[in-house]
């Protein structure tokens, strides 16, 4: 499996768009999510960890899960997460992890994952009853945020309407959609969404 991620990760964290966006996502989880020291999570297309040091000092573990090696290693080096975030090189589509969650979230991932069905029901088996889903990514756009010729995304962002319903059918409720930041690019507007619903 290519690794996309490979020349980027080192520099990942000094890119200004994805500080500000991670700050962001970061920000509107622990607005809209109630978590607490007993809850273990998962950080699904973790990268190399900024949405999970917003959460880690609030929960008992994550397990940042990517398939991107390079951008974990990234993960693993902060002394912040250590002893509270695991990492976890896997596509968990392909191959489940056997473990339950309260709560995974993900920051701008589901846009690189070609079956989002699928995901969503690999979500849905990887939680508890009463678990939460904490997803953010672009609202649909007319497919120029990323560039032309660029590997590894199959989705212009996602219409929220449709999400919903997806996302109901495999046995969530309580679905809240809240704009948690807008990324400026070339004078365009990209809104993040981040959807917050809890597993029936």
């Amino acid at each position: 499996m290519t690794d996309l991620f490979d020349e980027k990760a080192s520099s990942w964290d000094a890119n200004e768009m994805v500080k500000q966006l991670s700050i962001a996502v970061g920000a509107s989880i622990l607005e809209h999510v109630p978590l607490h020291a007993q809850m273990d999570v998962m950080d699904f297309g973790a990268g190399t960890g900024l949405i999970s040091s917003h959460v880690a000092p609030l929960v008992n573990k994550i397990v940042a899960v990517d398939i991107s090696e390079t951008m974990l290693n990234e993960l693993v080096s902060k002394a912040e997460l250590h002893g509270k975030v695991e990492a976890l090189c896997q596509n968990i589509i392909d191959k489940p992890i056997d473990a339950r969650f309260d709560l995974i979230m993900s920051a701008m991932a589901m846009h690189h994952v070609e079956d989002t069905e699928k995901l969503i029901q690999t979500f849905a088996e990887h939680l508890n009853a009463g678990a939460m889903i904490a997803l953010a990514d672009l609202d649909k756009e007319d497919g120029s945020f990323h560039p032309q010729d660029i590997k590894g995304v199959f989705h212009s962002g996602f219409e929220r309407h449709a999400l919903q319903k997806l996302i109901e059918k495999h046995g969530f409720e309580k679905v809240c959609f809240f704009t948690a930041h807008t990324v400026k690019k070339e004078e365009k507007s990209y809104p993040v969404f981040l959807l917050v619903a809890t597993r029936s």
